[in-house]
């Protein structure tokens, strides 16, 4: 290998020609290493990624766009009527496209629209891109999967459960977050729990509410039919949800939302009600999302740590000479965070 001297010249910029000549490699093996090509020696890599770091060289995404007839655009495609999560996973997948000269294309789509898997061709054919994000639900729909493997285009999907290969997959496991919040609900000696879903056409919402009812029943509880409501994972469902079951003559003395935003809505319920939590009604939620520790009392969630589901996804796909390695793990374990809007039936 040559002497590396990246120069005294700080403000000059580098070019891919520069890092062969400090690194005493040809083009192509920059090329191959910036790639993250297999048929690169471990040595010579490393020795390209240190003199690419000294440089400050960022490879030039129109050029690579070409070399690959591919555009260097990653896109989103998301149908979900909760925005945190949206915004939560392009803030991780920013974090994994840093430094790779990989820019973000975002598509809000109706999944439930009969145009969508000619739109989606469209979009991915106009757009040259490299790779697709499928966050849940859309990543739910086997057909736009099977339009991306037609289309040759490489995707992750992410699920509350396995739904495809395990490289394309990144799954949250949301029963058991799920099971978790029944858990807790039983040991502060709640037997009237109330369960408040999402739309049942959302497989989270299934596995959720299936997670919920085995938690129940490792206490030896079930949930009764009256307190079994369906909302849409929107504060305005989660406020006519728990008005109905505040008005029950035997009304719950602790609600479970499948979403934050459904129990955001509890809250406001519960104050038009006249119901102080959680002396009268514990609330647990589900995602862990910015708003749980705003209200008062700060809100028991499941966490899922959205974001890094967005980074993981993105380092699952994107090569990035900035980074060592893509990402190895492809799940994520929910985690209950108890505060004060759950505590002991009074």
């Amino acid at each position: 290998m040559a002497a590396r001297d990246p120069g005294s010249d700080k403000t000059k910029r580098h070019t891919i020609n520069d890092v062969a000549r400090l690194a005493g490699v040809s083009k192509k093996t920059v090329s191959r290493v910036i790639n993250e090509s297999p048929f690169v020696k471990e040595e010579t890599r490393k020795a390209v990624l240190e003199i690419m770091r000294e440089t400050g060289y960022v490879p030039d995404p129109q050029a690579r766009g070409l070399a690959f007839r591919r555009a260097f655009l990653v896109g989103l495609i998301y149908d979900n009527p909760n925005p945190q999560h949206t915004i939560s996973h392009q803030q991780g997948l920013l974090d994994a496209m840093a430094g790779s000269g990989f820019e973000l294309v975002v598509r809000p789509v109706d999944r439930n629209s009969p145009r969508l898997l000619a739109d989606m061709r469209d979009f991915v054919e106009r757009q040259k891109l490299f790779a697709v994000v499928l966050p849940s639900p859309v990543s739910e729909d086997e057909k736009l999967a099977a339009l991306l493997r037609e289309l040759d285009v490489p995707y992750v999907r992410i699920g509350s459960v396995a739904l495809d290969e395990p490289d394309r997959m990144l799954v949250s496991h949301d029963g058991r977050g799920a099971a978790q919040a029944a858990r807790h609900l039983a040991d502060l000696g709640h037997t009237r729990i109330a369960l408040i879903s999402g739309p049942p056409t959302f497989r989270s919402s299934i596995e959720r509410k299936k997670g919920f009812e085995e938690g129940l029943a490792e206490a030896g509880l079930t949930l009764s039919p009256d307190l079994a409501k369906i909302g849409a994972y929107t504060y305005e469902s989660g406020v006519n949800a728990a008005l109905e079951l505040f008005a029950l003559e035997a009304r719950p003395t602790a609600i479970f939302c499948l979403n934050d935003e459904m129990a955001t809505g509890v809250y406001t319920a519960a104050r038009e009600a006249g119901l102080r939590i959680p002396e009268d009604v514990s609330v647990v939620g589900y995602d862990d999302a910015p708003i749980a520790v705003r209200l008062w009392p700060p809100m028991t969630s499941v966490r899922l740590p959205l974001r890094d589901m967005g980074r993981m996804a993105g380092e699952m796909l994107v090569p990035n000479a900035l980074r060592e390695k893509r990402a190895d793990a492809h799940e994520v374990q929910p985690q209950l965070v108890v505060r004060e809007s759950t505590g002991k039936v009074g």
